[in-house]
């Protein structure tokens, strides 16, 4: 097995679609650190507020920890823990990876591998990102553990993680929702070219979501990355949810997200299929953060 094929199929616990990004946040952590620093290892007491940070941000809505993957990963080949006993992990326990001061780093293997292809390593994170993560979050999250890539690597989709789109699948969704986003009805364009509008999937590409109108809304550049980012939802009878962890006191943050609470959907067109319950629900799951807010007082 080569090194994109370990890192197509890190064993992660599944079931119905349930998120479980921990081992793929932890290794493009690392891969952003070796990145900076080819002999450094990341020791627990030391990485473990930025790790935890990264699952709040990207993980599931539930609370995580990242001593799971920290232990974990090592199963997959591709990492290695250490503790001032000898090598080896002391497992998953928090206490246990601080007291015994546990460092974790690529497996030998695998950093020989990237000295001797440095562009392996554009081509590993890009798998990892397009297996787990909507294309909207691409680049912040290359941003938060520190990667930098090249636009030839992030543009390279390895045949490991290729799946088809439906190239008609923007046209479709834009036209069911009339070029008009779902969420504030913004409706821009240059000329006769619509601008700043999407095609999003509520339940991600990544997880099996299918290129079909019903898994689909019309969204502007903003709402897009909030509705991934799990600011947004979708609520029963269509209405749209805001997050109660969204802080935002500004008047632009008043009109944009938290005075969306409680409103219905805009669209799709009489005909076209609004969003299906079970990909809602799959959103409301893995992606939503929190309780939403209630509606605004009329």
């Amino acid at each position: 097995m080569d090194w994109l094929e370990r890192a197509a199929k890190l064993r992660q616990w599944s079931r119905s679609g349930t998120r479980a990004p921990h081992k793929p946040l932890l290794f493009l952590y690392a891969l952003g650190r070796f990145q900076q620093d080819a002999a450094g290892e990341l020791r627990y007491s030391a990485v473990e507020e930025d790790l935890q940070r990264l699952l709040t941000e990207y993980g599931p809505p539930n609370r995580t920890t990242p001593a799971y993957p920290f232990h974990h990963l090592v199963s997959d080949g591709v990492w290695e823990v250490r503790t001032d006993r000898g090598p080896g992990s002391p497992g998953s326990g928090v206490r246990e990876l601080r007291e015994l001061r546990a460092a974790g780093r690529l497996a030998p293997e695998l950093r020989a591998a990237l000295r001797r292809d440095p562009q392996l390593l554009g081509r590993m994170v890009r798998v990892l990102l397009d297996l787990h993560f909507p294309p909207s979050l691409h680049g912040d999250l290359c941003e938060a553990v520190g990667l930098e890539l090249e636009q030839a690597e992030a543009g390279q989709l390895s045949a490991v993680a290729r799946r088809r789109r439906d190239p008609r699948m923007r046209e479709q969704v834009l036209t069911a929702y009339e070029y008009q986003c779902a969420f504030c009805g913004y409706d821009g364009r240059i000329g006769t070219v619509p601008v700043g509008l999407e095609a999003a999937h509520v339940r991600w590409w990544a997880f099996d979501g299918p290129d079909d109108v019903d898994n689909s809304m019309c969204l502007c550049s903003l709402h897009h990355k909030l509705f991934d980012k799990g600011v947004l939802g979708i609520g029963d009878g269509h209405r749209i949810l805001v997050s109660q962890r969204f802080v935002g006191h500004s008047p632009a943050a008043r009109e944009h997200v938290t005075a969306l609470a409680g409103r219905p959907l805009i669209g799709p067109q009489p005909g076209a299929q609004p969003v299906a319950a079970v990909h809602r629900s799959w959103h409301t799951s893995q992606v939503f953060h929190g309780s939403p807010r209630p509606a605004p007082a009329a």
